[in-house]
């Protein structure tokens, strides 16, 4: 794509600011830098229930899942909103690079990512407020075949801070409709509720930190470097927390918490 190419596409993005077409023009200018399957625009607001903004995609498989399972609870595990979470996130992100080390072996992986069937994944972040974050994921999945290559992965990396500017002005003026209401309850503490409501399981805080932690990809030593703590202590942890729920596996804990999960989101 030609730098005359990438200019025009920029300028008509710069035009379409603050109008309904904004999202079809930002596609565009980023399809110059490096092509994707799919897009999709998405407003975190603190831990409650994210929203869509736009969606575009080549096969309609890829978000077959996404306002059941992804909206339904599954988001509480994705790596982006994690990122989220931790404030600030401005520019690009690739997928696997802020991914937990075991991401590929956790349920939320096997029984929505790969429904999806996306192969790599790039987001690029826009912090709104102090609570609001907006993404811009753009895919790659069955439709290609193929990950983002280096040359694709540098071209939007150098675009990263113009493509933050371009979501965070036109959304500037955002805010999610439930901002009212009260902050939900750490995920912690709803996950402890959760399992002694309907499992009559006490864990403590740090088993249901652990607990999370697992769910979301993490191995031991991840995990035990997250917590500042030795690797002998994490393991301590896993088997109170096995122990406590009366299971032997990391499968079998899956296949407790996550039936859970639609309950730990905030209720419209």
């Amino acid at each position: 794509m030609t730098h005359s190419e990438i200019d025009e596409a920029l300028a008509n993005t710069l035009m379409a600011l603050a109008t309904p077409a904004l999202p079809q023009h930002f596609s565009s200018l980023v399809k110059r830098l490096a092509a994707f399957d799919n897009l999709i625009i998405i407003a975190y607001h603190g831990e409650h229930r994210p929203a869509v903004l736009y969606r575009e995609y080549t096969d309609p498989v890829v978000y077959l899942p996404m306002d059941s399972q992804y909206l339904g609870g599954d988001y509480l595990l994705d790596p982006f909103y994690r990122e989220h979470l931790r404030g600030d996130a401005q520019g690009i992100r690739r997928l696997r690079d802020v991914a937990p080390d075991h991401f590929r072996r956790t349920h939320y992986y096997k029984n929505y990512y790969q429904q999806t069937t996306l192969l790599d994944e790039v987001a690029v972040f826009a912090t709104i407020t102090t609570d609001v974050t907006l993404t811009a994921c753009l895919g790659r999945d069955r439709s290609s075949g193929k990950p983002f290559n280096k040359r694709e992965l540098e071209v939007l990396q150098q675009y990263a801070f113009t493509l933050s500017s371009l979501l965070k002005k036109h959304w500037q003026d955002y805010r999610f409709e439930g901002v009212i209401k009260a902050a939900p309850a750490p995920l912690e503490e709803r996950l402890r509720e959760a399992l002694n409501q309907h499992h009559s399981i006490r864990l403590s805080p740090r088993q249901a930190e652990v607990a999370l932690f697992i769910l979301r990809g993490h191995s031991s030593l991840s995990i035990s470097l997250h917590l500042e703590v030795s690797l002998q202590t994490v393991k301590v942890f896993r088997r109170q927390l096995y122990a406590k729920c009366c299971i032997s596996s990391q499968a079998e804990l899956f296949a407790l918490l996550m039936p859970l999960f639609a309950q730990l989101t905030e209720h419209k």
